[in-house]
């Protein structure tokens, strides 16, 4: 085998492997970004229940009126933690984002010098 085509044939291989970790990356990019979509929700209940609760205060007697509002406390509590929790998400989704791209464009690139090298 020629050196030229013992370099073809690595340049090919080279390819399929990146394409390979592009499969992965993209597999894990989509993982991050559907744990990001659910904890979007879920952080979006909360601020909904914790709205709600702030905006009724009917209470019987002043012990009821005391437990909803620690309730309400604790939604407000859950909603922020579960904020900060799709906060960190939605940067975890970017950095696998990011990766993903750059694994598109180690493949990318190549396949181009295997084309280029394949057409010599």
């Amino acid at each position: 085998m020629t050196g030229d085509a013992r370099l073809l044939k690595r340049l090919y291989r080279l390819e399929r492997m990146r394409a390979i970790a592009r499969q992965e990356a993209a597999a894990v990019s989509a993982e991050a970004e559907a744990a990001l979509t659910q904890i979007e929700a879920l952080a979006e209940r909360t601020r909904r229940l914790s709205r709600d609760y702030a905006g009724k205060p009917v209470a019987a007697d002043g012990a009821a009126l005391r437990s909803a509002a620690i309730y309400a406390c604790g939604l407000r509590d859950v909603h922020a933690r579960t904020q900060t929790d799709a906060d960190h998400a939605r940067q975890h989704a970017d950095r696998k984002r990011t990766a993903l791209a750059e694994a598109e464009r180690r493949r990318a690139a190549a396949d181009d010098r295997a084309r280029r090298m394949g057409r010599q």
